[in-house]
């Protein structure tokens, strides 16, 4: 058994999900600054994890007699400052509306408080034939505490 602890998928304030991100030398090109692609990547993560902490796995999504997947339809961002080497950046991440299949996804990449990159993200649940449907109802509920009012 090992004493090492188990990765973080970050924690709840109010309705926002914030998950700390590192950025290593592998995330940066030549002059230490954040490689544009690897915004796209820390997004991904706070999407995940806040679904992760929420209580919806992709797996088990995956796993139902009715399997559902998530894809991305529309993702804005605006670069706003540059991440560099070593800084320690914040995810947050609103899920702000389902509607349909569709999901209405907030996000932001902070450096000490200061936004780096905002992010508006519409995504899709789709069956594995890629057809559009309706998120299963679990996952609505469990959703449903975070969304916009």
């Amino acid at each position: 058994m090992s004493d090492l602890p188990t990765p973080t998928a970050g924690l709840f304030v109010g309705r926002e999900h914030q998950l700390p991100v590192r950025v290593y030398y592998e995330d940066t090109d030549f002059t230490g600054v954040v490689y544009h692609a690897n915004y796209v990547r820390y997004l991904e993560r706070g999407r995940s994890d806040f679904l992760r902490l929420a209580g919806v796995s992709h797996s088990d999504l995956l796993e139902r007699p009715d399997p559902a997947a998530f894809v991305i339809t529309r993702m804005e961002i605006d670069f706003r400052k540059a991440a560099r080497i070593d800084d320690s950046l914040v995810v947050r991440t609103t899920y702000d509306a389902v509607k349909g299949p569709r999901l209405a996804i907030s996000q932001t990449i902070t450096r000490d408080g200061d936004i780096i990159a905002a992010a508006a993200v519409s995504a899709a649940c789709i069956s594995l034939d890629g057809r559009p449907r309706k998120p299963p109802s679990g996952l609505v509920e469990a959703l449903r505490p975070w969304f916009c009012t």
